[in-house]
């Protein structure tokens, strides 16, 4: 049997952190969903980590450090760098999604506004690593 697929969410709102959790539960009860409230938390967790995450959903408006800042983090440390780093955020602004890009994000997602909506995001998106995960390792 395979071992649990792994993710690890970064972001600031509780509500948007319950959210999540509800959705990962319901789609994938396999997965290891570990959240972070902030950057400077996640890169502690991270570079404390035996094992990564196989996945790393980055909200963008966060204190302390913003979801770019985190990525520019992520990005720079040989361990971590080539870990898949998708977006999740609320802004849909054409320069956040730019700047997302520039520093080699995997992809970005504007979150949802409603749960059913969300939930249907996840899914989608957890289709998409399944079959990209499949693909590389084939």
């Amino acid at each position: 049997m395979s071992r649990p697929e792994r993710f690890l969410l970064i972001d600031d709102n509780l509500h948007d952190q319950v959210l999540a959790r509800e959705a990962f539960e319901e789609l994938c009860p396999d997965c290891h969903l570990t959240v972070a409230s902030d950057g400077p938390e996640a890169l502690t967790l991270l570079r404390a980590a035996t094992e990564l995450p196989e996945v790393i959903l980055l909200d963008v408006n966060m204190p302390r450090m913003n979801g770019f800042e985190v990525l520019q983090a992520l990005k720079a440390d040989p361990r971590l760098r080539l870990i898949p780093v998708v977006m999740l955020s609320t802004s849909s602004a054409g320069a956040d999604i730019t700047e997302a890009y520039t520093l080699h994000a995997s992809s970005y997602l504007v979150k949802a506004e409603d749960f059913s909506a969300f939930l249907e995001q996840i899914e989608t998106f957890l289709a998409y690593w399944r079959h990209c995960n499949r693909t590389v390792l084939a």
